[in-house]
C-alpha cells in the first residue's frame, strides 16, 4: 500500500477527496511512500474508536481509518477495542455489580448510556460506543475508507458472515468500495479464510508475523501480512511482496502501530506498502517531507 509523493502533494492541498486515492493495494513501486491509516482513528487527538476520532482523521486529511468490531449481548455490532468496556468507558460507574464488564454481556443499549471519551479528556466528555452502522456512516460521510478489524471473532461465532451482511446493507460491497476503499483483517487466521470464503472479492489481512515457511499459505487466503512494526525488517518484507495473494497480486505488508518519525521512515526503507498509527500527521510528514 503505497502513495506517490504527487498524490501526498495533492492530498496536502486538496484534503481529504485526495486522500483516498491511497490505497492499501497499489503498487509497491521504487520511490513510492507507505499510506498512512489512522489506528482506531486519529486517536493521538480523540478517543479511540469514536465518531471524534475518525473526525479527527478527516480533518487531518488521513482518508484510511483503522477500527474494531465486537458484538453485543442482544446482537449488534459495536467499534470498540477491549473485550471488556472498562478501560474506555465510565461503565464501572453505571453497572458496578457487572464485573468484569465485557462487551458480550452488554446490550447494545446499555453500551450506548456509557461515557466514552471523559476518559480520553473533558473536551470529548458524552462521546459514544459507536455501532458499526452508525460508524460505517460516519465513514461514508467523511469519503474516508476503511481497514475493519475483527476483534475476538472466538468470542463472537459468525461475526464473519454479520459483519459482511451490515457492510453489505450499507453498500460497502460493491466494485468501487472493494476495489481501494475497504480491507477486513484479523489476528485469527481462521476467521480470514471464513470471511475469503463468505466474499472472496473481499481484500483480507492477516494480523501477525508469520514464519517465512508459512507465507505461502497466508498468501492463499491473504491479500496482506500486517505486522507488528518491531518485527520487520528488510529481508522479510521482500520475502511477503514475492508472494501473490488471492487477487493475483503481490502480497502487501503494513506496520502497527508506528508513532515514531524515525520509525515510520525506517520502515519506508524496509519497502513496507502502509503504516498504521495514532498520529498520523506526524507519520504523514515523516514519509513525505524531502
Amino acid at each position: 500500500m503505497r502513495v506517490r509523493v504527487a498524490t501526498a502533494t495533492i492530498t496536502a492541498f486538496f484534503g481529504l477527496g485526495a486522500a483516498i486515492l491511497a490505497t492499501p493495494h497499489a503498487g509497491a513501486a521504487g520511490g513510492d511512500r507507505p499510506v498512512v491509516v489512522s489506528h482506531r482513528g486519529a486517536s493521538g487527538y480523540a478517543p479511540e474508536n469514536t465518531l471524534a476520532a475518525i473526525d479527527k482523521a478527516a480533518a487531518m486529511g488521513v482518508g484510511w481509518v483503522e477500527n474494531d468490531v465486537q458484538r453485543t449481548r442482544d446482537g449488534q455490532l459495536v467499534v470498540i477495542h477491549d473485550a471488556t468496556l472498562d478501560r474506555t468507558t465510565d461503565v464501572k460507574r453505571l453497572f458496578p455489580q457487572r464485573s468484569p464488564w465485557r462487551v458480550k454481556d452488554f446490550t447494545a443499549r446499555e453500551i450506548a448510556r456509557l461515557d466514552a471519551g471523559s476518559w480520553f479528556g473533558r473536551r470529548f466528555a458524552g462521546a459514544r460506543v459507536p455501532t458499526l452502522w452508525q460508524y460505517m456512516r460516519r465513514v461514508a460521510h467523511n469519503h474516508q475508507s476503511l481497514v475493519l478489524e475483527i476483534k475476538n471473532p472466538q468470542l463472537y461465532p459468525g461475526i464473519e458472515r454479520q459483519t459482511l451482511d451490515l457492510l453489505g446493507r450499507q453498500g460497502w460491497l460493491d466494485r468501487g468500495h472493494l476495489r481501494d476503499r475497504l480491507l477486513v483483517q484479523s489476528f485469527s487466521a481462521a476467521s480470514v479464510r471464513k470471511v475469503h470464503a463468505l466474499r472472496p472479492a473481499i481484500r483480507t489481512a492477516y494480523l501477525g508475523t508469520p514464519k517465512v515457511t508459512e507465507l505461502k499459505a497466508y498468501a492463499r487466503f491473504a491479500d496482506q501480512v500486517n505486522s507488528e512494526y518491531t518485527k520487520l525488517s528488510a529481508p522479510y518484507v521482500s520475502e511477503v511482496h514475492a508472494l501473490r495473494g488471492p487477487h493475483g497480486q503481490p502480497v502487501k505488508v503494513f506496520a502497527w502501530i508506528v508513532n515514531r518519525a524515525d520509525d515510520a521512515r525506517r520502515l519506508t526503507g524496509f519497502g513496507v506498502d502502509g503504516l498504521i498509527t495514532n498520529v498520523p500527521d506526524v507519520v504523514r510528514t515523516a514519509v513525505t517531507a524531502p
